[in-house]
């Protein structure tokens, strides 16, 4: 039987590892979303049936009827706010905001619009993502061409943290990889568009390169932990 939550709680879908949830090891690191040391707020999990990293990054259709009841769980269990463990899980926003009376921000990319209009006209916003082959303007959410030719997205496929994610069962989160991807694409980025005043991370495991990322590039750096903390505050 599942544990009822009672305190203000922020509810995370999370893909498939392979593992039961409380088998999982922690990142060691705060800054994951899997990490309790990453938020002053509980956390709940819930596993989103057959949603593999493969399957989600690629856009399977079929995943949305398994995203709504792992939320509605969630909600049951007392969760005030709903995310994911996968920025590409965007694509069931509309379907899981619809199925649950509590706010959902299943992406970082949601902050996109927002983030656009914070900076002046002639800068460019940085989208750093787990895979830039299936990041297509679709999960954007910016229709103005004006606005969209302001965003630049850099991926990280092909490298050691990106094919790590595609084994089943997933292995425990590398660090030194996910810095190591993270700084080359950052470095790739800027060297081809140096009018980059912002980097928002699309990867639920980059917020752990954040304080270095910042250190090194003097920009703000936006996560999906950013998004989270502003509507757990809204609530609790």
């Amino acid at each position: 039987m599942c544990k009822i939550v009672n305190s203000p709680s922020l509810g995370i879908l999370c893909l498939e590892s392979g593992l039961p949830l409380d088998a999982m090891p922690l990142t060691p690191l705060p800054g994951s979303m899997m990490n309790p040391a990453t938020f002053d707020f509980p956390v709940i999990l819930e596993t989103v049936s057959g949603a593999w990293v493969e399957n989600v990054v690629c856009g399977d259709p079929t995943l949305e009827s398994a995203y709504i009841a792992a939320a509605r769980r969630l909600v049951e269990r007392g969760a005030v706010a709903i995310s994911s463990d996968c920025g590409f899980s965007i694509r069931h926003q509309p379907a899981v905001a619809a199925s649950v009376n509590v706010p959902v921000a299943m992406s970082s990319l949601l902050l996109l619009p927002a983030l656009l209009r914070q900076l002046p006209p002639p800068a460019k916003l940085a989208v750093l993502t787990y895979d830039s082959t299936h990041c297509g303007e679709d999960l954007l959410g910016v229709d103005d061409l004006a606005e969209r030719a302001r965003i630049v997205i850099g991926g990280i496929e092909g490298g050691k943290y990106w094919r790590d994610g595609m084994k089943r069962p997933l292995p425990p989160t590398d660090v030194v990889a996910v810095q190591t991807d993270v700084d080359a694409c950052v470095a790739r980025l800027r060297a081809a568009h140096p009018e980059i005043g912002a980097i928002l991370f699309e990867c639920t495991a980059f917020p752990l390169t954040a304080p270095s990322i910042r250190r090194i590039t003097k920009l703000p750096i936006y996560d999906i932990t950013s998004l989270c903390r502003l509507i757990i505050a809204s609530i609790a």
